[in-house]
């Protein structure tokens, strides 16, 4: 059913207009039990950039044998990572959030507000963008923390925007970022974070880079994440020196029967073992935020894995998470896309724009308009 334009009045023109940035992620149950993982993954599966299986079909499997199984699983697994603060991935989302408005308040002239939403789960990507225009955002970037393009999660993001904006008769500027994989700032805050990793200690014989999984006819159809992933592993390990045969990319997460994409990180830690190696580092590029998927499915699951088939020293290397490297290459990026806006031009002036503002409000009044 279309959705009805709201009829709250949201443009005035005495409101000073701000710049608005939507720091969008993934998103994350609100409790680690079985209800809160029912509702969230729900709510996940059922978006067809994640499954695209015929509607009908995928509502039977989805609600009569998944969410009466997974959930209850989904749960245990969370409540191993589940701190005082709550959930790893919104803990750290909030201090992300927190550094990023305060970076970009430094580099820009002008008002920026930044909010925090989430594409599956609390705070919605709808709620967010409600708060960007209560507080007068007539521009909007959204910024989804998905270094490596894929339809399941940066276009599924563009769709969550534009279903919440349906029902707005004004509707913000928006602009978009499509991906980030070979940033300058992002690839050398991934080499830092290693070689901070690294400093003090021996360097691991294999340096896994370790990706989310999608479907193979995912790429079959034309989504280039497989070509991204590559090219951040590759950047990094040239930042890094790291020669032929000392890193890899594989990838984790994987769901169905289908087949993913290979090599699977789990399969390839056993078969590392086996073949001898015996010390691994695993970093995961594609995380902006430690989640369940990196602490633990690679810093338990895989873990064991690795360490059953005769491997010795098994380490993960954190997510960049609110690094400053890492927080100052996503404002550098926001501020490269901001560009052209008035509230990021460097001669934008508070004063100046209540002068223009007074002036414009005696026009109006003048001309007997409504203001």
């Amino acid at each position: 059913m279309p959705s009805t334009p709201s009829t709250q009045t949201i443009f005035r023109h005495d409101a000073q207009p701000v710049t608005g940035i939507l720091l969008a992620n993934l998103g994350t149950p609100d409790a680690p039990t079985p209800t809160a993982l029912r509702r969230y993954l729900g709510e996940f599966l059922w978006d067809p950039r994640i499954v695209d299986l015929p509607r009908p079909l995928w509502w039977l499997i989805l609600h009569g044998v998944i969410l009466r199984l997974r959930p209850r699983r989904s749960a245990a697994a969370y409540r191993r990572v589940w701190g005082e603060d709550g959930s790893p991935l919104m803990a750290i989302s909030r201090r992300q959030h927190a550094a990023l408005q305060q970076a970009l308040s430094q580099r820009l002239s002008g008002p920026v507000v930044v909010e925090l939403g989430m594409r599956y789960g609390n705070p919605s990507i709808a709620s967010a963008l409600e708060r960007l225009q209560q507080a007068n955002a007539q521009r909007v970037l959204v910024l989804p923390l998905y270094p490596q393009y894929s339809a399941s999660t940066t276009a599924s993001t563009f769709d969550a925007v534009a279903e919440a904006m349906k029902g707005r008769r004004w509707v913000p500027e928006l602009r978009f970022v499509n991906q980030y994989h070979d940033e300058p700032g992002y690839i050398e805050a991934l080499a830092a974070s290693i070689r901070e990793d690294w400093a003090g200690r021996e360097a691991p014989e294999r340096l896994l880079f370790s990706f989310h999984g999608t479907p193979q006819r995912f790429h079959d159809e034309g989504d280039p994440y497989f070509c991204h992933c590559h090219k951040t592993a590759r950047l990094v390990a040239e930042r890094l020196g790291l020669e032929e045969g000392r890193w890899q990319v594989s990838f984790q997460s994987i769901f169905g029967r289908e087949a993913w994409l290979k090599p699977y990180t789990i399969d390839t830690l056993r078969e590392l073992a086996g073949a001898g190696v015996k010390s691994v580092d695993v970093v995961c590029p594609g995380f902006s935020a430690d989640c369940l998927e990196t602490l633990e499915e690679i810093g338990m699951e895989n873990r064991e894995a690795f360490e059953q088939a005769g491997g010795q020293h098994f380490h993960y290397i954190p997510a960049l998470n609110d690094r400053e490297g890492h927080i100052q290459a996503l404002a550098a990026l926001a501020q490269r896309h901001l560009q052209g806006w008035p509230e990021a031009s460097a001669d934008w002036n508070a004063t100046r724009w209540e002068a223009e503002n007074t002036a414009r409000l005696a026009r109006a009044r003048a001309q007997g308009a409504e203001t």
